[in-house]
């Protein structure tokens, strides 16, 4: 398992941007597919991005796509979300995790970080 701790969550303005960090623990970072997901009051978790080992291939859900863009620094253990045009149905409890794999779906991530509140106001 490895630990995985986010940062970069808060409250912004419709029209505005976030950039969300997950760091990650040990040496096998590079190893793992990484996603983000969220979940917004009363709703189910949802995947948002995802992003293979290497970088090379990534996956963005049809509501974020062309607005959010998931990157990774395996030399830093750390992947991003960086979040632009920021809606407020997109305020949710971000979430980041890993899988072995190549998945879009949460029960195939085994690991999960703390998750970070992202609040959009209008």
């Amino acid at each position: 398992q490895v630990q995985l701790v986010e940062s970069g969550g808060g409250l912004v303005q419709a029209g505005g941007s976030l950039r969300l960090s997950c760091a990650a623990s040990g040496r096998t970072f590079r190893r793992y597919t990484m996603g983000w997901f969220r979940q917004a009051p009363g709703k189910e978790r949802e995947f948002v991005a995802a992003i293979s080992s290497s970088g090379g291939t990534t996956n963005h859900a049809g509501s974020v796509k062309g607005r959010f863009t998931i990157s990774r620094d395996n030399a830093k253990n750390t992947v991003y979300l960086q979040m632009n045009s920021l809606k407020p149905e997109d305020t949710a409890v971000y979430y980041c995790a890993l899988t072995t794999g190549w998945s879009t779906r949460p029960e195939d991530f085994g690991s999960w970080g703390q998750g970070t509140q992202v609040t959009v106001s209008s």
